[in-house]
């Protein structure tokens, strides 16, 4: 392989391409009168590939892209060197010797995923989502739903882009070609559908086109096929459905998005599928409400609001290069119950989420870059909970919400949490119940306990404590513990030293007994296999029945401080952390209140 530099011929950076770097260009390059929405995929086109270009005026041997990537359109600037074979170019290239853009754009694409390798495989919906900023959705025909036609046909109205393919059981099937001359593993777009009469009786037709141009239908309705053959014929059918910062033209319907990203981290929010209901809960949330019901519901369907949620997982080419796997994603729908409606200031926990089922889930759990469903329900507020299929998967995740709606974005926006999408997370704040007490209060054996402990001062030092608490664990065989270090009794007597003489008197004392007392019964509660230590997934809900509200970023610093390698949290530690945050809550000003 050698690298060439692109002639600098005028004529090479416009017309067609023989081939492109995925279907969505396909797509973007039909004839005008093939479009109901051609300005719009035009300018598309022109966004990923910028106008004002040229190999002659100004020409400095470089050009730009852009590539809509995980939310936001990112710039990608590159050389006007190709790579060769026998004087040929190597990938993607076009039947006039002149003409060059497309290959200049698959070396952007291949720059921006890190290597033409990376570009292998994959799904014609990456493509669409990279090259338009869409949201994509797949259907399998083999278990096409009964409303699929009406699905496509307004599909279509709004703009959408669709692709369909054969799906092929091993390489050598490959644009093997079949009796009516359709193309295996190949890419199709679909560019109309139409509802004719026919003979007395109406019929459902698709227009499929073949980007190659070289081997076309040969069955019934010539460059078109009716519904039927179309569901028999083909495996897979694509649609991207574009969002309003596509699309310009203003239309009876739109797709309004929303985006939220976030991260499965090992120990704190990767709690896998519903299976596993002991980390269930710990995943990301986002909570979302609907009240803009269908004005044209499909034929057959009860009124709802109609919606679309996709699951990505980031970085999934660059992982080949690490020979990592993508992980087997998904999602699930749940109604939020009536407690918690109109605050997303809570993560709902297994006490709600195991306790009821849930109203949607996607279609499947899958290693695909992304997995995207559309659902009708009611009015209402839900909340989406992604996760990967097995738990302990650490991943960075993007997950897209599309509402079909009149109106406008701007309009909903100005509507406090309509159709709009928030992460459902705690707030932080602490409340700690204590009780005054006088030392009257305090048992007269307890009394005689720290006078024999504190010693003529009557106070406890914290080289005194440590050696106390390590003394009264070490005889416990329910717990495991490493014991009291000396920071960790230092940040003990930070907290319950009310007179700041660095010690504890009978009363500081007596509170820091009772407080420990409290959280071993609270351990041992959530200690549910008996090991005596406890899981990091369910620190969150520890803390919080200690009366500390913690969120997702701050359980992250938990587990990574506190918990060891097989993330588990023993009882000196949960100790530690527990008066450390009462102590940053306290010290802080974080809404905090102890009675």
């Amino acid at each position: 392989m050698s690298w060439v530099h692109t002639p600098p011929k005028p004529e090479a950076w416009c017309g067609r391409g023989q081939r492109s770097c995925a279907l969505t260009l396909n797509s973007l390059m039909m004839e005008p009168q093939e479009q109901t929405f051609a300005k719009e995929l035009w300018r598309i086109l022109a966004r990923v590939v910028p106008h004002g270009q040229s190999f002659t005026e100004n020409y400095a041997g470089i050009f730009h892209f852009q590539f809509w990537q995980f939310g936001e359109w990112v710039d990608v600037v590159i050389d006007d060197r190709l790579p060769t074979k026998d004087g040929k170019l190597l990938f993607v290239h076009s039947a006039e010797g002149s003409e060059f853009w497309s290959a200049l754009l698959e070396k952007a694409y291949a720059k921006v995923n890190g290597s033409y390798e990376a570009l292998s495989g994959g799904n014609t919906i990456e493509g669409f989502e990279d090259f338009t900023g869409g949201i994509a959705e797949i259907y399998d025909l083999n278990k096409a739903p009964p409303q699929l036609f009406q699905i496509m046909q307004k599909a279509l109205k709004l703009g959408s882009l669709m692709g369909c393919s054969i799906d092929i059981t091993s390489a050598y099937e490959s644009e093997a070609i079949t009796s009516d001359k359709l193309v295996k593993g190949h890419a199709y777009s679909v560019t109309g559908t139409e509802e004719v009469n026919f003979r007395g009786r109406k019929v459902q037709l698709i227009r499929v086109r073949n980007p190659w141009g070289q081997v076309e239908w040969t069955g019934s309705w010539s460059d078109g096929m009716s519904y039927s053959d179309f569901i028999r014929h083909f495996s897979k059918l694509e649609i991207c459905n574009l969002t309003p910062d596509t699309l310009e033209s203003e239309g009876e319907g739109r797709w309004n998005h929303y985006q939220y990203e976030g991260m499965w981290r090992v120990g704190s929010t990767a709690g896998g599928c519903r299976n596993h209901p002991a980390t269930f809960s710990s995943n990301p949330q986002f909570v979302v409400r609907l009240e803009e019901v269908d004005d044209d519901p499909l034929d057959g369907e009860e009124k709802g609001c109609t919606f679309l949620v996709g699951l990505m997982q980031k970085d999934g080419r660059k992982q080949r290069e690490l020979r990592k796997d993508l992980e087997p994603i998904g999602f699930a729908i749940y109604e939020v119950p009536e407690q918690y409606k109109g605050s997303s200031h809570v993560h709902l926990g297994p006490e709600v989420l195991l306790r009821q089922k849930s109203v949607a889930m996607s279609h499947t759990f899958i290693n695909m870059r992304e997995i995207c469903d559309r659902f009708t329900l009611p009015p209402g507020e839900y909340a989406i909970i992604p996760s990967t299929f097995q738990p302990h998967k650490t991943a960075s995740l993007c997950c897209e919400f599309s509402l079909k709606s009149r109106r406008t974005p701007g309009e909903i926006s100005t509507v406090l949490l309509y159709n709009n999408i928030s992460p459902l997370e705690e707030k932080l704040e602490a409340q700690i119940d204590e009780e005054e007490i006088s030392e009257s209060d305090i048992d007269p054996h307890f009394k005689k306990i720290f006078n024999k402990i504190a010693g003529d001062d009557m106070q406890v030092s914290v080289f005194e404590l440590v050696r106390i608490l390590n003394n009264v664990v070490s005889h416990r065989t329910d717990i495991k513990t490493d014991g009291f270090s000396l920071e960790t009794g230092r940040i003990i007597v930070s907290l319950m030293d009310k007179d700041e003489n660095s010690m504890l008197g009978l009363i500081e004392f007596h509170k820091l007994w009772l407080k420990i007392q409290r959280y071993l019964e609270i351990f041992k509660n959530h200690d549910t296999d008996n090991s005596g230590t406890m899981s990091s997934h369910e620190m969150r809900e520890a803390a919080t029945e200690a009366g500390l509200q913690v969120n997702s970023a701050v359980l992250q610093v938990i587990v990574s401080r506190y918990a060891d390698a097989q993330f588990a949290i023993d009882f000196d530690s949960f100790v530690g952390c527990l008066i450390k945050l009462e102590m940053l809550f306290s010290k802080f000003q974080i809404p905090y209140s102890s009675e």
